[in-house]
């Protein structure tokens, strides 16, 4: 159930036109690494008219900050600068970072190709080399402990 609510809620981002690239761990997944994640963790245009949009969507998930009990939305000031929203929604986590590892948007769309969702629908996907990149450079335990998987899982795609 959780993977299709977390299909459901990139297709509701698709769907509003945000430009926007997946990463993290739903990216490996989208790329045929055998791992497990329970987010989805986007890096956002940080341009005005998609920023209105991500915020609209935000809206219909009824997207709040995760581990604030106020309950707080996220607004257009908060997702036009680089740091990480990290948000629950109607359809489970998502992150919106507006930047990662320093680079944005605009830096890694040449790191990204389409992916397909289904319904004619196609999202961002960031490749598995960069993604590898990324989780080396974050050091964090978490991302060190899935380097081989999404290292041997770009290894049999180059195959």
């Amino acid at each position: 159930m959780a993977s299709r609510n977390l299909a459901e809620l990139l297709r509701c981002l698709v769907k509003g036109n945000v430009e926007c690239i997946l990463v993290g761990g739903m990216a490996g997944v989208m790329r045929g690494a055998p791992v497990v994640t329970a987010d989805v963790d986007i890096v956002h245009r940080r341009e005005t008219d998609n920023v209105k949009r991500l915020v609209r969507v935000l809206e219909e998930l009824q997207a709040v900050y995760r581990h604030d009990d106020r309950r707080l939305r996220p607004t257009e000031s908060h997702l036009m600068g680089p740091g990480h929203q990290l948000l629950s929604t109607r359809l489970g986590p998502l992150d919106a970072l507006g930047a990662l590892d320093g680079e944005t948007y605009a830096e890694l769309v040449g790191h990204s190709s389409p992916l397909e969702l289904g319904e004619g629908l196609s999202i961002l996907v960031l490749e598995l080399s960069k993604l590898i990149e990324l989780k080396r450079n974050a050091g964090r335990p978490k991302d060190l402990a899935v380097l081989p998987v999404l290292e041997a899982t770009l290894e049999l795609t180059r195959k």
